[in-house]
């Protein structure tokens, strides 16, 4: 038992699905199916609890019928999980349960401890209802995650998708997109399917006479800029990977404002979009730039967040 133990132990391939029993929860087995089906990846499912408060001031005094409740209350939800996932074809390998008053701060501890490869979660409730959401949930986990974290869209367990069919990575010229770039190829590469590269040209406001002109010469400009861009991060992907030039595709999306923009670009049912964090702003700031996160609000698509490169 112990040398099976230290086997599971050496395991570094597991993808940790935060799971609560809800449309959100159903919706992150559905992503996390995804992401290790068909690969030689587990899936680990993780239930943070709530922590027992003590009935009285000082270590030792938590009650222990009401911490044994909450833990048994925590087992039967993983349970059901571990159910979900069974259906759609995956069984999982290990269900956690973590204690921690934040869920997000709990399973950045828990990938931690399981030596996960990225955290799957669910978006949270509320605003559009398609897309994707964050809560209090996400927001730890961008501030805190070693990791990646991959967010599942509202509905995505209803839509059927049982593998991505391409890898898209939101591109900008800036040093943390060499790092998103090589890992998206790196994804497209292991999953053989194809890797666009995309970025984004949103109209600038230009006032005066002759100011549509204007936009307009302007926003060509860019495009073009924006293309050569590309062209050459394309050729630096397939160079460094297994993917040839033809599975490396390009592609500038044009919009009035950053909805539009991302709406154009078109999306298909088993997208995967890969987006790097900012290297600007505090530490303590949410790690995504202002672009990226009204990306993440317009696409249709789960999306793999990338920490901040060490």
């Amino acid at each position: 038992m112990a040398t099976a133990a230290a086997d599971k132990d050496k395991i570094s391939d597991r993808v940790l699905v935060g799971y609560i029993d809800d449309r959100r929860g159903a919706d992150a087995i559905a992503l996390g199916a995804c992401a290790v089906r068909g690969l030689d990846v587990e899936l680990v499912l993780g239930h943070v609890r709530v922590t027992a408060w003590p009935a009285v001031p000082g270590p030792g005094h938590v009650d222990a019928e009401w911490e044994r409740f909450l833990e048994e209350q925590a087992q039967d939800v993983l349970a059901k999980g571990a159910r979900l996932a069974i259906e759609r074809g995956v069984e999982p390998t290990d269900l956690r349960v973590m204690a921690q008053r934040g869920s997000g701060r709990g399973l950045a501890a828990l990938a931690r401890k399981v030596k996960a490869r990225a955290v799957v979660i669910g978006s949270a409730p509320g605003g559009p209802r398609t897309g994707i959401s964050l809560g209090s949930t996400a927001d730890q986990l961008l501030h805190g995650s070693p990791v990646p974290v991959m967010i599942a869209p509202k509905g995505f367990a209803d839509r059927g998708v049982t593998a991505f069919d391409r890898v898209t990575c939101a591109y900008l010229r800036v040093p943390e997109s060499t790092h998103a770039v090589a890992a998206a190829a790196a994804i497209a590469a292991r999953r053989r399917i194809p890797l666009r590269l995309l970025t984004f040209a949103v109209d600038s406001p230009v006032r005066g006479k002759g100011s549509a002109v204007l936009a307009e010469q302007q926003l060509r400009r860019l495009v073009d800029a924006l293309e050569t861009d590309l062209a050459q991060a394309a050729r630096e992907a397939a160079a460094g990977s297994t993917l040839t030039k033809r599975d490396v595709i390009t592609q500038v999306a044009e919009g009035r404002d950053a909805a539009q923009a991302v709406h154009s670009a078109g999306w298909t049912e088993g997208d995967l979009l890969v987006c790097a964090s900012s290297t600007s702003g505090p530490l303590r700031r949410v790690f995504m730039g202002d672009m990226s996160m009204k990306i993440l609000r317009a696409i249709p698509s789960p999306a793999l967040i990338l920490p901040r490169p060490t």
